[in-house]
């Protein structure tokens, strides 16, 4: 019996001795919230975990030692934590705060526990402050990496398919300055002018390899952001990916359809004090057009650096460099001044494979952005953020456009056939721009009012110089492809022919912005806070030489811009109510105008007052089910004052624009991820005196009146399919009128509706990833255009296997 009983305590003891400790906590903000998602790293161990719907987290099978628990959640300071766990110990940690900060670095992600995958909004940079987006008055749409990555999408072009009430207007041409492709949004045209929440020229090709996320922050955002990059209907993010705490990356490739081939590296390194992280995302891309003729090859690299000095200073420097040639993508501008033969696809006898253009004939398109940024933590109630950024843009080559040649006729041919001139323009352009920019962040109460304010000024400037060829014209084309009037056809040779005594351009231009703002938003209760907003911008522009008389033009503007907003959460941090009222604005440059009574260019410059827009919004915003489901549907009504319009140059307009938005991102179960969308525009010009025909016309920038887009993705989590995934999903809009604003003149030409269709299936591990994705794989013939008919590509598909370390 005695030897039993010392038996039994010694296997007892070696149980006990073999046990693992278990560490415990509760993860809450400044306010005693539970923040659920927050992740939770055992530093160079495997180890985390996530905070669940309570803020609540626990991890096991913790050997004995000394650990470093790093904390961290988009929006919030990093806590790091030193704890000692003894073998058999459950150490529970109690409440743990986080307090919000700016976004300094890359989030580290625990894929395996992140369920909502294409849901990500919190942002620092939407609100220029940590604000979560059920507590944001503003409405924004996000596109993950998550959701580029599931699509294989290897444009910005179709990531921006996923934002709900956004299409595509015109693809990027490579020209500097204005060169961007774009989109309309809430019935404005806008273009992708933003990086990291600072200016950032994006005028040729952006390599998606690079984005962590897009941001598309909605409605007139002057007050925070200006005018430089945004337009009444919004602005476009590109956030990048930045160095983490860590080692791993990935390298992949991808080969499909029109002679597509990319190769991407993206790589992770952090010295062993864990102050210096390094990233660097590098690659090439190259691909030719569906059609006859046509290429685009692009080659970048953007290497990123952090350093913590300490918790409460870092120093992060990003960089990137995009060299593109590509030629110019087929669009058919259609005559704005003269009737049109033809009102439809079927009309014009297009033969969509032929591109009109030669290989020789290509645009160079070097672009360079930088950034650095200091983020200090001042005190637990305050934050400086520290900003310079700049860009530059070069383009040289040939730029051509077929333009509708509306009444010319040839008598060999059948009456009615659309004839198209060819013109051309050799490019030599630079663009240059600078940023800098200073805010102060503080989370502080006023009595019982909690408030979280944002100072802040910056300073923009831009040069714009274009030295350029005046245009030229080459040849006349009927778009089967015949030369009516046997002239030379398109080549590098013959334009430079052409072109050889058409002059060049001598403009060069400055624009320089200051601006000063002030945010708070003011907690009056958990449940209801308000924001209140207000900019001031004052606007100088120098340059434009003319050179016939060589006078150099200066022209200074200030305004005010004001923003307000309301959101009550009936349900804490699950339902919430929210208004805004937003403004934005924009300066018009002093132009030459024309007096159309006598067909004579003014000698005098005529200058003109800021336009101003005002939007009323109203709507919901949901997150529940523990993340689960997140919904944002909202109202709005944007009106715009003093519209300036190019076609009679004058400053007298009233545009509406108002709809309603509806976007959806939700994980209904285990491995079933979908994200969807939905958009009613209705814009009209209300008003306009001096071009009384415009009245009761859709404002010709708006794009089409309905979009929607709609992907799903399920991954298999179990069984002999485990990890096997499959994605599908549609997105489309309602046909429009491509020459609404040109229809007093010109007629109606309506693009078509059009549903595209969408597949991919993968497998993916912890080490790689291999799928096939199928683009428009039912082969729908569609066009998008803004005055313009551009064809898109038809059904491709795209193979690709990505290696992680």
């Amino acid at each position: 019996m005695k030897y039993q009983l010392l038996t039994l305590l010694f296997l007892t003891s070696l149980f006990t001795f073999g046990q693992k400790s278990t560490i415990t906590g509760v993860i809450k903000d400044n306010s005693k919230q539970p923040i659920p998602g927050v992740n939770i790293l055992i530093k160079n161990t495997e180890y985390g975990t996530q905070t669940n719907e309570n803020g609540e987290f626990k991890i096991e099978n913790i050997n004995s030692g000394n650990y470093v628990l790093s904390i961290s959640y988009l929006g919030f300071k990093t806590k790091e934590i030193k704890i000692a766990t003894i073998k058999g110990e459950t150490k529970s940690l109690g409440t743990i705060v986080l307090f919000e900060g700016n976004e300094i670095l890359g989030e580290v992600i625990i894929e395996s526990n992140r369920k909502n995958k294409f849901s990500r909004k919190q942002s620092a940079y939407v609100a220029k402050m940590p604000l979560k987006d059920i507590e944001n008055s503003q409405v924004y749409n996000t596109v993950t990496n998550q959701l580029i990555v599931s699509q294989s999408v290897n444009t910005l072009d179709d990531a921006l398919k996923n934002v709900t009430g956004v299409s595509k207007l015109w693809s990027s041409t490579g020209r500097s300055n204005d060169g961007a492709a774009f989109f309309s949004s809430r019935g404005f045209s806008v273009q992708p002018q933003l990086v990291n929440g600072v200016a950032g020229i994006t005028n040729s090709f952006i390599n998606t390899s690079n984005i962590e996320r897009l941001e598309v922050i909605k409605g007139p955002s002057g007050t925070l952001f200006g005018s430089a990059v945004t337009s009444y209907g919004g602005l476009i993010n590109i956030v990048t990916k930045k160095p983490y705490n860590g080692t791993g990356g990935n390298i992949s490739a991808s080969y499909g359809s029109f002679g597509f081939n990319r190769v991407n590296a993206d790589i992770n390194v952090t010295d062993k004090s864990e102050k210096l992280s390094f990233r660097l995302n590098t690659g090439y891309q190259n691909e030719d057009s569906f059609q006859d003729a046509g290429l685009k090859k692009s080659l970048f690299i953007a290497p990123a650096l952090s350093y913590k000095v300490n918790n409460n200073l870092t120093f992060n420097l990003s960089y990137e460099a995009n060299s593109t040639e590509q030629t110019n993508g087929v669009s058919l501008f259609l005559n704005r001044s003269a009737p049109l033969y033809f009102t439809d696809i079927a009309s014009l006898n297009y033969d969509t494979n032929l591109s009109f253009t030669d290989n020789s004939v290509t645009i160079e398109s070097p672009t360079q952005n930088y950034r650095a940024e200091a983020a200090w933590k001042i005190s637990d109630n305050w934050s400086s953020q520290t900003i310079i950024a700049g860009s530059t843009a070069k383009s040289t080559g040939f730029y051509t456009y077929l333009w509708d040649a509306a009444d010319w006729t040839d008598p060999s041919n059948p009456v009615g056939t659309p004839y198209f001139a060819l013109y051309a323009q050799d490019l030599d352009t630079k663009t240059k721009a600078f940023n800098a920019q200073q805010n102060f962040v503080g989370d502080f109460k006023v009595g019982e009012l909690r408030n979280k304010l944002l100072v802040g000024v910056d300073y923009f400037s831009k040069n714009i110089v274009d030295k350029s060829s005046n245009w030229g014209y080459l040849h006349t084309i009927t778009l089967d492809g015949n030369l009516p009037f046997g002239e030379p056809e398109v080549n590098e040779d013959n334009l430079n022919t052409a072109l050889s005594n058409s002059g060049n351009l001598n403009s060069d231009v400055d624009q320089n912005i200051f601006g000063a703002y002030v945010s708070d938003v003011i907690n009056i209760l958990p449940e209801l806070s308000v924001m209140a907003s207000v900019r001031y911008d004052r606007f100088q522009y120098e340059g434009d030489k003319n050179t016939s008389d060589d006078d150099e033009t200066e022209y200074t503007k200030s305004t005010f811009s004001p923003k307000f907003g309301i959101v009550y959460q009936p349900v804490l941090d699950k339902v919430s109510i929210f208004t805004n009222y937003q403004n934005g604005f924009s300066y018009i440059n002093p132009q030459y105008i024309t007096d159309y009574s006598t067909g004579t260019a003014v000698t005098t410059l005529q200058s003109f007052d800021v336009e101003e827009a005002n939007q009323f919004e109203f709507g919901v915003k949901t997150n529940m089910f523990n993340n689960k489901l997140e919904t944002t549907l909202s109202y709005y009504n944007i009106n715009v004052q003093n519209k300036y319009l190019f076609y009679s140059q004058t400053q007298d307009a009233k545009v509406n624009s108002q709809g309603f938005e509806l976007d959806l991102n939700t994980n209904p179960i285990n491995g079933l991820n979908i994200h969807t969308g939905f958009s009613y525009n209705d814009s009209e010009v209300k008003e306009s005196p001096s071009a009384t025909y415009l009245e009761g016309l859709r404002y010709q920038e708006a794009g089409p009146d309905v979009t929607y887009n709609f992907w799903a993705d399920y991954k298999f989590n179990q069984g002999i399919v485990k990890n096997l995934g499959i994605g599908a999903g549609f997105n489309g809009a309602s046909e429009y009128d491509t020459m609404v604003g040109y229809k007093f003149a010109t007629g109606s030409f309506y693009l078509p509706a059009y549903t595209i269709f969408n597949a991919a299936i993968y497998y993916e591990t912890d080490k790689f990833r291999a799928s096939i994705k199928a683009n428009n794989f039912t082969d729908k013939e569609y066009y998008t255009g803004w005055s313009t008919v551009t064809p898109e590509q038809p059904r491709s598909f795209l193979a690709t296997l990505t290696y992680k370390f």
